[in-house]
């Protein structure tokens, strides 16, 4: 999240700029019927995008649910990495890696993908970049904890999703 305040709809006005400036006036007079100028404002912004992204979202930009809460339901659990079935047939070769093996000649369907028999990394000694558990934990070891340390806009900060993502 950035540091510094946003432009969300209230615009930052400054007088005399010497690349020109914003002639509020003009706008108001072009725009009439702009809710931007009548009834909309920051707060009012938040507070709604607020009250919309805290729950379930159902069929919303060609995902047919998604919970923002991140806790999951009976259908469409929180992943658990552990219960990842793998194979061939289009199933992945691990729970971290997609099925690693060509569907064969003349073949583009991952159901016709034979399962990977060769080595892995030991996922226990990969070292991912940046911060974090890691690529080990589990969704569902941290959906929860991430689910509960946020109820507002901004509130979701690094070092606050688990025990030590602040460095202690």
């Amino acid at each position: 999240m950035p540091d510094q305040k946003q432009i969300i709809v209230e615009p930052i006005v400054s007088e005399n700029s010497a690349k020109g400036s914003r002639n509020q006036n003009n706008l108001n007079s072009i725009f009439s019927s702009s809710p931007l100028y009548t009834e909309l404002s920051d707060e009012e912004r938040l507070s709604t995008f607020i009250s919309l992204t805290k729950g379930e979202i159902l069929n919303g930009n060609g995902i047919s649910f998604f919970d923002t809460r991140y806790v999951g339901n009976i259908k469409n659990p929180v992943p658990n990495l552990n219960d990842v079935e793998t194979g061939g047939g289009g199933l992945p070769s691990s729970p971290y890696t997609p099925n690693l093996t060509s569907p064969g000649p003349g073949s583009l369907n991952a159901s016709d993908q034979p399962e990977y028999s060769g080595e892995l990394k030991n996922p226990q000694n990969i070292s991912n970049f940046g911060s974090g558990l890691g690529g080990l934990v589990s969704p569902h070891e941290t959906s929860k904890k991430i689910s509960e340390s946020f109820s507002t806009l901004g509130e979701y900060l690094s070092g606050e999703s688990f025990d030590g993502s602040n460095g202690s």
